[in-house]
């Protein structure tokens, strides 16, 4: 493999997890019910059997945690794709003391805030209720 096939090659990566990345983050924003951060019963997996809640959460977790491994990794220079995207994917499935503080602080910026309503907005979707 040339070096101008290895260029495009890691270029089409990096062009390709920036779609997917941007994508998934567009889906999760759209899917949010406008109540999520005024409704604590939207935060936590509902199900009537602890045993299932439990291994609900510890997927989720785990999976969070592989998100910012990634992301992380993919930040190093010379490693294509979108580290920084995949990093706040991991975050958002994590659970951490002061998660929902950080959550609420970011939307409250209004730029975050206006950007945010007005792509949920093109979607028919109400803005999001912040405390």
């Amino acid at each position: 493999m040339t070096t101008t096939e290895k260029v495009l090659l890691a270029a089409g990566i990096s062009v390709a997890t920036t779609v997917v990345s941007l994508a998934v983050v567009t889906v999760v924003l759209i899917r949010l019910p406008a109540t999520y951060f005024v409704d604590p019963r939207h935060r936590t997996i509902q199900t009537r059997h602890p045993a299932v809640r439990i291994l609900g959460v510890l997927a989720k977790n785990l999976l969070g945690l592989a998100l910012v491994a990634l992301g992380i990794i993919l930040m190093v220079p010379g490693v294509p794709g979108q580290g920084l995207l995949t990093v706040f994917l991991g975050v958002m499935l994590l659970d951490f003391p002061g998660k929902y503080r950080l959550e609420r602080w970011l939307l409250r910026r209004p730029l975050v805030n206006r950007g945010i309503n007005r792509l949920r907005a093109k979607f028919g979707k109400p803005d999001l209720q912040i405390p």
